[in-house]
C-alpha cells in the first residue's frame, strides 16, 4: 500500500538532457506596448506610468519588476517584487511548472519574473530579511544556474 502522502505528490519527469523547461506565454501586445511607453514617460511621470500599467494588468509580471525597481524606498521595493514573484508562480503552475525544472533568461517571457524574483532577493537584503535574500538566491540558482552570469 502507498502511503497517503506519497500518493498527494507529483511525479517529476526528467527528459534526457536534464529537467523540464518551463517558458512563459507572451504578453498582450498591447500591455507590452503600455509598458514601453510608461517606460518612455518623463522621469517625473514615469513610476506612475507603470503603476497604471500594473493596474490594468495585474498579471503583467515584467510591469511589476520594473515598479520594484522604480520604488520610492526599500519597503516599496520588496512590496512590489513580491507581488510579482507571487504572480509569477502562479503564471508558471498554469504553464505547467510543477514546482522544479528550468525558467531560463534565455526566454524573454520569461525575464519579468526572473527580473521580480531576483529584485524580491536584493529587496529582501536590504531591509534585513537575510534568509529569505538567501532563499531567493537559491532559487534563481534552481531556475536558471547562468542567471548570475548574465547582465541584465
Amino acid at each position: 500500500m502507498v502511503p497517503l502522502a506519497l500518493k498527494s505528490m507529483t511525479s517529476v519527469h526528467f527528459t534526457p538532457t536534464g529537467p523540464p523547461e518551463t517558458v512563459l506565454p507572451p504578453e498582450p501586445a498591447n500591455a507590452l506596448a503600455a509598458l514601453a511607453e510608461a517606460l518612455a514617460a518623463p522621469v517625473e511621470r514615469r513610476r506612475d506610468a507603470v503603476a497604471e500599467v500594473c493596474a490594468h494588468w495585474p498579471k503583467f509580471l515584467d510591469a511589476w519588476a520594473q515598479l520594484g525597481e522604480m520604488a520610492r524606498d526599500d519597503t516599496e521595493a520588496y512590496a512590489y517584487f513580491r507581488v510579482g514573484y507571487h504572480r509569477g508562480l502562479d503564471k508558471l503552475r498554469q504553464s505547467g511548472w510543477r514546482g522544479s525544472g528550468y525558467v531560463r533568461w534565455t526566454h524573454e517571457t520569461n525575464r519579468g519574473f526572473l527580473r521580480a524574483l531576483d529584485g524580491l532577493r536584493s529587496a529582501a537584503g536590504n531591509i534585513g530579511e537575510a534568509e529569505e535574500e538567501a532563499r531567493c538566491a537559491e532559487f534563481l540558482y534552481q531556475l536558471d544556474p547562468d542567471f548570475a552570469r548574465r547582465s541584465h
